[in-house]
Formats: structure tokens, C-alpha cells, sequence
């Protein structure tokens, strides 16, 4: 079963083929199956035309799995991982050439 742990917009920056690329949807999953727990930290950036436009493609897709192991969801482990999620992103920006505005959201943060 996958949980969206976090998700939210924000204005970002980046070229992706070809295409301008002005937001970035940054999620924190939780998939857990057969008594294992994999979570994963992700962002996609996407064209965001006009104010309404939040038609995430997913082309520009990149992600990092952060925690694999035996166990379950923890909140205190959740807690920590959203500690470091901005620093785990900023890499995965930076390694796809991209930037994101972490003080230019678009939308309030959706928790799971």
C-alpha cells in the first residue's frame, strides 16, 4: 500500500526537454507490503502556464529512496525524514539541473 506522506506545490525552475518547467510537486511516500516499509522522497517538475494550471506531467520525474527495511510506518521515523526532505530534494534538483522555490509555495502542504 503507498501513502502520500507529504506533498506540496511550489514555484521551482527548470528546463526538461525543451520544455520551461516553472513548479515542482515535492512528495514523501510510504509503500509497505509483506511486513517491509519503503519510503521514497520525490519531486517532478512541471510547465504551470497560468496560476491555475497544476497539470503535473511526469516526465521530469525524479526520486531517491530515503529508508528500506523490515517494519512498519512510524510517525517518529515520518518526522525525521521531513526534517531532512528539503536537503534530500535540493540534491535531487540540483543533480536534474533544476531549483525549488521552498519560500514560494503554491498550495498548502497535504499530509497522510
Amino acid at each position: 500500500m503507498t501513502i502520500n506522506v507529504y506533498e506540496q506545490y511550489f514555484d521551482a525552475q527548470h528546463v526538461f526537454n525543451g520544455v520551461e518547467r516553472r513548479a515542482a510537486l515535492v512528495m514523501l511516500t510510504s509503500d509497505s507490503e509483506a511486513g517491509s516499509i519503503r519510503y521514497t522522497a520525490a519531486v517532478t517538475f512541471f510547465p504551470h502556464s497560468d496560476p491555475e494550471d497544476f497539470g503535473v506531467s511526469y516526465d521530469d520525474y525524479h526520486e531517491t529512496v530515503i529508508y528500506e527495511a523490515k517494519g512498519r510506518r512510524s510517525k517518529k521515523r515520518e518526522k525525521a525524514f521531513m526534517e531532512g526532505l528539503r536537503e534530500t530534494i535540493d540534491g535531487l534538483a540540483e543533480e536534474a539541473g533544476g531549483q525549488v522555490f521552498w519560500d514560494r509555495p503554491l498550495r498548502e502542504a497535504r499530509l497522510g
